[in-house]
C-alpha cells in the first residue's frame, strides 16, 4: 500500500470575493465528501488571507479531517511579530487554522523581489510556526530557451530551502503558468528526475522523500499524464481551482492516476 501522501492543492490567488471563496470552499468540502478520496490523497486550498477565518469556519463546520482537506496560505513574512506593516506572521496564520503556505510563487519572486535568500527565511519561519512550506521553484521561457533551465533549478533549490527542509516543492516552469501552455511529457519527465536528482545535495540525505507537485495550466484533462510520471506527488492548481467541479474534477482524475500503482 502505498505510503507517500499525494497533494491537490488549489492557490486561489488575488481571486474569489468574499462570500464566493465561502461557497467555494463549502462545495468542495461536500463534493470530497460526497466521493471521499483515499487517505493518501490531500487536497488543499489556499484562499487570499482575508478568508482564511471564513473559509477555516466552513472546513470546521463540515467536519472534514484536516489530512484530507485542509487550508492552506498563499505567503508569509519571516518573523513572528513586528512593525511590519501589511505582513502576516506564520505564527498569525497557524491561529486562523492554515497548515500550510505557499512560498517563492514566480509571481511573489518577479513582482515583490523575493529572492532565495528572503525565501528561505521565510521557510525557516514557516517551519518553526509548524505550518508546511510549499516552495515553488521555476524556469521563465527565455531561461528555458537558453538552455539555463536546469542551472536556474539549482540555484532556486540551493538558495530557497534549508537543510533540514521538510515541506513540499512545487515545480510551476512561468512561461506554463496562466498560459494554458504544459510541458511535453518528456520535458516535464526530464525536469522532475533533475529535480528529484538536486534534492538530496541540498537536504545532505537521500532518505527523505520530499513530495514534488507540478503546477502550470493544470487541468483534469491533463492530469492523468501529469500524474504517471513517478517523481511527481501531485499539483499545484491555479484558475482551475476557483470552480468547484473543476477542482474536484482534478482531485478525482489524480486519485484514478495514482490508485492502480497503490494496489501493488
Amino acid at each position: 500500500m502505498r505510503t507517500v501522501p499525494k497533494f491537490v492543492i488549489g492557490n486561489w490567488k488575488m481571486q474569489a470575493r468574499h462570500s464566493y471563496g465561502l461557497q467555494l470552499a463549502c462545495d468542495i468540502a461536500r463534493g470530497i465528501k460526497e466521493v471521499p478520496p483515499p487517505s493518501f490523497m490531500h487536497t488543499v486550498i489556499c484562499p487570499p488571507f482575508t478568508q482564511l477565518a471564513g473559509v477555516h469556519d466552513v472546513l470546521e463546520k463540515e467536519g472534514l479531517n484536516s489530512d484530507v482537506f485542509a487550508m492552506g496560505a498563499q505567503d508569509c513574512y519571516p518573523a513572528a511579530s513586528g512593525p511590519f506593516t501589511g505582513d502576516i506572521s506564520p505564527q498569525m496564520l497557524t491561529a486562523l487554522g492554515a497548515r500550510y503556505v505557499i512560498l517563492g510563487h514566480s509571481e511573489r519572486r518577479q513582482n515583490h523581489g523575493e529572492t532565495n535568500a528572503v525565501i528561505r527565511q521565510k521557510v525557516k519561519a514557516a517551519t518553526a510556526a509548524g505550518i508546511t512550506p510549499i516552495v515553488c521553484i521555476g524556469e521563465h521561457l527565455a531561461e528555458r530557451n537558453e538552455g539555463r533551465a536546469a542551472s536556474i533549478l539549482a540555484s532556486q533549490i540551493e538558495g530557497s530551502l534549508t537543510r533540514g527542509f521538510r515541506g513540499i516543492v512545487a515545480y510551476e516552469p512561468v512561461w506554463a503558468i496562466g498560459s494554458g501552455i504544459t510541458p511535453s511529457h518528456e520535458e516535464l519527465q526530464r525536469k522532475l528526475t533533475l529535480i528529484r536528482s538536486l534534492l538530496p545535495m541540498r537536504l545532505m540525505t537521500d532518505d527523505i522523500r520530499v513530495p514534488v507537485l507540478y503546477g502550470g495550466s493544470v487541468t483534469s484533462v491533463q492530469t492523468p499524464s501529469i500524474m504517471s510520471i513517478k517523481e511527481l506527488d501531485g499539483v499545484l492548481v491555479g484558475s482551475a481551482s476557483l470552480e468547484a467541479q473543476s477542482f474536484l474534477d482534478i482531485i478525482r482524475a489524480a486519485t484514478e492516476a495514482t490508485l492502480p500503482q497503490s494496489s501493488s
